[in-house]
């Protein structure tokens, strides 16, 4: 995974220079003028004014595996199927199992297969642009590859940031994983209807959210129920949280 976002070749070029400074017997300033990501924030940068020009609102969902972003993303498809010209982009390393969950919910959705990769990146956006991801789109979400660490370093080009938390995954990786939740414009807690089956708190978890993210919305929700759903569809037709 590391080849693919970047880190490991920055590693290799790190350790590089430890290396000769050793054999010289001397050290120097390294200074770092271009950001590894430069070149997929400037393709993001491209697809952000796409869809600006097509007045498109874009989520992108990041989460752990199993956080239930498909079953969510189903109900959201059948509910709002008639109501808004909705797309959506499903990226997995393998397979397209989700895909094929959310045709057979009447979704218009394309499966985006990464291979070793742990993310979706920009340039994987941009070759829908104008392909899958049609101008008379009003809405596109994004469901990006199961992860709480690499897609949260990957502008997309998005119109807002979305982490998912399961209950089933406990109250505290909102400070074990700080970076996705930090940037994130929307925090959703989905399976609350396990919650009487678990030791969760909510209390704690806006604890831990909050230390890493003071002003983002938090909506709990159980997709399988329907308790709490109506909010999260009210955000995405509007792309805020209703008063």
């Amino acid at each position: 995974m590391c080849i693919d976002c970047g880190c490991q070749q920055a590693n290799k070029v790190a350790f590089e220079e430890i290396r000769r400074e050793k054999e010289n017997l001397k050290f120097r300033k390294i200074e770092v003028k271009t950001s590894i990501l430069d070149k997929n924030n400037k393709i993001a940068e491209t697809n952000r004014q796409w869809f600006l020009d097509h007045k498109l609102l874009v989520f992108n969902l990041m989460s752990a595996p199993g956080s239930g972003k498909t079953l969510l993303l189903e109900k959201t498809s059948t509910r709002l199927k008639d109501s808004i010209n909705l797309g959506i982009l499903v990226g997995d390393q393998e397979r397209d199992f989700d895909a094929k969950r959310l045709e057979a919910a009447g979704a218009k959705v394309k499966q985006l297969n990464t291979a070793s990769s742990c993310h979706l990146d920009a340039a994987m956006i941009r070759g829908e642009l104008g392909e899958f991801v049609k101008p008379e789109f009003s809405h596109l979400i994004i469901e990006n590859v199961g992860n709480l660490v690499c897609p949260a370093s990957f502008d997309l080009g998005e119109s807002r940031k979305v982490a998912i938390l399961s209950t089933t995954e406990g109250e505290d990786k909102p400070s074990k994983y700080p970076l996705l939740f930090h940037e994130a414009d929307l925090i959703v807690i989905t399976k609350i209807d396990l919650v009487q089956y678990l030791e969760f708190s909510f209390a704690t978890c806006v604890q831990h959210i909050r230390g890493v993210n003071a002003a983002a919305p938090i909506l709990c929700l159980s997709a399988k129920t329907g308790q709490g759903l109506d909010a999260w569809l009210d955000y995405v037709r509007l792309g805020s949280v209703a008063n």
